[in-house]
């Protein structure tokens, strides 16, 4: 027995055809907004890409690119057999090929679907490239005069405008890298020497940090350097005072901004998916419905159409019987190999 099998005439299967086609029109719309939204997550991750240069990070925007450029194929496809539908003649070219295009339907919207929940399940993974990311672009924040290096302070410094963060955490993850280069460093200098020679990496650590940290709606000129030390500044207590500098982690506003990114993203694949789903669910009772014909002599003559020509149980049988005897077939012919090999 058929699975939700609808009766047809002419009047019927024009009227579906017609708005399977409509839909399949939105479906391509829907196909560009998904190449869109891959290459726009593309461009902002390139902006960073010296904190997040690593293939996973690029997977999921090269993915959702790849799922849009196949979603406007299919459904250019899917449009133009609707649309040939309506002249059995031109029907009769497409109807071979309509079985494996639906199965391919099929598959595609389940891969759509995974693509949804990727972009949800991101946020984890991005968490880790992030703060491993901020972490070295912080090492190297001094280096401007290194190759390969060199754009790395410029990049910080931005992002911590833009996000109005500091630091990976927060801003005291300054406190224990040097980000100030040796070349602006005074060597002949007690302080120097003494910061230096404080700390067993040899480094110079300072209570400080970068101007990009700096809160530009404090009423109180910017305290970026010797923060911890209250006498430096005139009534100033670094425990109790609300400081002029970014409290928040770069790493919580970049997931916060690239999380918030993702889930709009897979909020709307899937309900590109639900689009997708009922155009192929269009698509398969267009042709069960001119498939059936009671006269495939007479086009105006009444037919059925069904989603499925079985039960859910009775197809889920069929394709595991077929699965079985391509198994059985394969080792048929690999035992008839190794006997004329042997004689």
């Amino acid at each position: 027995m058929a699975l939700l099998p609808v009766k047809f005439d002419l009047k019927k299967r024009v009227k579906l055809a017609q708005t399977v086609w409509f839909m399949y029109w939105f479906a391509v719309l829907a196909g560009v907004l998904v190449l869109s939204m891959g290459l726009f997550f593309k461009i902002e991750l390139r902006k960073r890409s010296e904190l997040m240069d690593n293939n996973e990070s690029h997977f999921l925007p090269n993915l959702l690119i790849l799922m849009g450029l196949i979603a406007c194929s299919i459904n250019v496809f899917g449009g133009k057999v609707c649309y040939d539908s309506l002249d059995p003649e031109k029907f009769a070219k497409w109807k071979p090929m309509l079985k494996t295009y639906l199965v391919f339907c099929v598959g595609f919207n389940a891969l759509l679907l995974v693509t949804a929940l990727l972009c949800f399940l991101m946020r984890i993974p991005m968490q880790f490239t992030l703060a491993e990311g901020l972490r070295n672009g912080m090492r190297y924040y001094k280096d401007t005069d290194t190759p390969g290096r060199c754009y790395m302070k410029r990049t910080l410094d931005l992002m911590q405008i833009e996000f109005r963060c500091c630091g990976n955490d927060n801003y005291r993850d300054w406190f224990e890298i040097q980000w100030v280069s040796n070349r602006y460093l005074d060597f002949s200098s007690k302080e120097v020497r003494d910061r230096i020679g404080s700390n067993v990496d040899g480094q110079y650590l300072m209570d400080g940090v970068p101007f990009s940290c700096c809160n530009p709606s404090s009423p109180r000129p910017c305290i970026q350097a010797q923060m911890t030390n209250n006498s430096a500044h005139y009534s100033y207590d670094h425990y109790t005072e609300d400081l002029n500098v970014w409290k928040r982690g770069c790493r919580d506003a970049l997931l916060s901004y690239y999380g918030g990114m993702m889930s709009t993203i897979g909020a709307l694949v899937i309900l590109v998916t639900m689009l997708e789903a009922g155009v192929t669910v269009g698509m398969q009772y267009v042709h069960s419905s001119l498939s059936n014909l009671a006269n495939p002599e007479d086009p105006e003559s009444e037919s059925e159409g069904w989603l499925l020509e079985k039960t859910v149980k009775e197809t889920f049988t069929d394709i595991m019987d077929k699965m079985k005897s391509m198994g059985k077939g394969s080792k048929v012919e690999e035992g008839e190999a190794a006997v004329e090999t042997v004689s």
